[in-house]
């Protein structure tokens, strides 16, 4: 007797699912009601994650609908096909997930790897500044790079340069002002 119950249902839902792929609503709340439950199983049981599954199982309905034409009793039960495609959209929506986390993980082990663009920008920057400066340095005279060098590069103040290199204070002060005015133009920075 149950056997015969259950070749009825097969036999009902087939017919339901004929009436639903010409568009009978009323047929598709049957369809609904018969099937629903089994897809929320199988999307349970694929996702672990109960939210997961309510949107699936409802993607896999709105399928149904919109597919129903396409269901072909000779390959399977409605129930069958349903829940293929219930079992097929569960493990799509895993890779899904599965695929942009291990984006996401490839991504951040990248940009952990790679300094950050401002970083090396500036370096490269910073290095070519300092050869610049290095390459007019050699432009000038030997007293005024020795006058330069001490006062910038050392910290010395003028009256110091004057005492180390045993030269008048006002010398020195004429060498650091010709040196810096040929470091500018040659920089090539704007006098103002």
């Amino acid at each position: 007797m149950r056997e015969d119950r259950a070749v009825d249902d097969v036999k009902q839902l087939d017919t339901l699912m004929g009436r639903v792929a010409e568009g009978d609503e009323g047929a598709f709340g049957e369809v609904y009601g018969a099937v629903s439950g089994s897809v929320l199983g199988v999307a349970l049981g694929v996702l672990r994650d109960r939210a997961q599954a309510e949107e699936v199982a409802q993607e896999v309905l709105v399928e149904v609908w919109r597919s129903a034409g396409r269901y072909r009793a000779d390959l399977g039960s409605v129930r069958t096909w349903v829940l293929t495609i219930a079992h097929r959209r569960a493990v799509d929506r895993v890779r899904s997930a599965q695929a942009a986390s291990d984006r996401e993980r490839r991504a951040a082990m990248l940009e952990a790897a790679l300094p950050e663009f401002d970083e090396v920008s500036e370096e490269v920057e910073d290095r070519e500044e300092r050869d610049r400066v290095r390459r007019c340095l050699g432009s000038l005279t030997e007293i005024q790079r020795q006058s330069v060098t001490m006062a910038y590069y050392r910290g010395l103040t003028c009256r110091e340069v004057s005492e180390t290199l045993s030269v008048p204070l006002g010398t020195v002060k004429t060498r650091l002002r010709d040196g810096l005015l040929r470091l500018r133009d040659c920089l090539g920075v704007s006098g103002g």
